[in-house]
């Protein structure tokens, strides 16, 4: 396959060509089986707790971890619009920088880093093959993640063709927001499992906390339920928890009837992580909550149990 170019943000966004933020190894976490997980870069939902901030925007950015940085102050030297300063609130003047990334280029330790790289489908199948013999002795495979893989159709579908060529299990977790159509045409042939977020059930919270509202998720779930019926597709509904959001009993109680009524009766609860607040900043993004007590622990076992407790109730086993 030829490489797709990648010239300038613009450009990506416009030809629908992604940019890779990461590319996971050895992962546990996002399926059965040891996984290589590929995360690509924009997601049409700006959801004010989301544990991958570095992942909404469809542009390069500049990471800072002032905990990996030595102060040598080498940087500095390099940046023509001075656009670092140990005075600026995140190290780097969002409004000055140009991205030209010779910052990070010059960077000794790491602090720096680029968010987002250009990687073509061959590139990234490069990446991945040589972990097949770990997919095939543990049942794994690759997921696509991210930010919102199915905001690039045209990659994310030769991506699959060409991993269910060599036989490696495919798996997609996804917001719900895309246009289905396309979805069930380009995607939905080439994967052997999807792991689909319900977050928020209402729709002015939706609006309220996701910046969109939730009516197509719903509808397309309902059509993927159905679409999952006529194949061997592995649907999980999915709820992250997030303190006085979405783990409220009001929340729980609707999407667990939701799913119940779709004759759904397994799906997982996602215990919440505060390791995103630590993201922001290195991206330079002020985090909601910053004084909320609650948004900064991790989800007391009590409360994790009660809502396993509610889909149950519902007649929805929990993993």
């Amino acid at each position: 396959m030829t490489p797709l170019p990648f010239k300038d943000d613009a450009a990506n966004k416009a030809s629908g060509t992604p940019l890779i933020f990461e590319i996971k190894g050895n992962s546990l976490d996002d399926g059965p089986g040891i996984r290589t997980v590929v995360f690509f870069k924009g997601c049409p939902l700006s959801c004010v707790w989301c544990h991958n901030p570095e992942g909404k925007s469809v542009t390069r950015e500049i990471a800072f971890d002032a905990r990996v940085c030595i102060a040598c102050n080498t940087c500095l030297g390099v940046c023509g619009p001075k656009a670092l300063s140990r005075e600026n609130p995140y190290f780097i003047d969002r409004k000055l920088c140009t991205l030209c990334f010779h910052c990070v280029d010059a960077c000794p330790s790491g602090a720096l880093s680029r968010v987002g790289n250009d990687l073509s489908v061959a590139d990234v199948l490069a990446k991945i093959l040589p972990d097949k013999p770990f997919f095939d002795n543990s049942g794994g495979g690759v997921t696509l993640s991210g930010g919102e893989p199915t905001l690039f159709m045209d990659c994310a579908s030769e991506l699959l063709k060409k991993l269910k060529v060599t036989g490696i299990h495919t798996l997609l977790e996804t917001c719900g927001l895309f246009p289905f159509d396309a979805f069930e045409r380009m995607l939905l042939p080439y994967l052997d499992a999807v792991y689909y977020d319900l977050k928020i059930y209402d729709r002015e919270g939706h609006v309220r906390y996701c910046g969109v509202s939730n009516e197509k998720i719903l509808n397309n779930f309902k059509r993927l339920v159905e679409a999952a019926g006529c194949r061997n597709l592995t649907l999980l509904p999915r709820i992250p928890l997030i303190p006085d959001i979405t783990d409220t009993e009001a929340n729980i109680r609707a999407i667990a009837g939701f799913l119940k009524n779709l004759g759904v009766s397994r799906g997982a609860v996602l215990s919440y992580n505060p390791l995103w607040f630590e993201k922001c900043a290195k991206i330079g993004a002020d985090a909601p909550f910053r004084a909320d007590p609650a948004k900064k622990t991790w989800i007391a076992s009590e409360r994790l149990r009660r809502v396993k407790e509610i889909m149950n109730e519902h007649g929805i086993c929990t993993i």
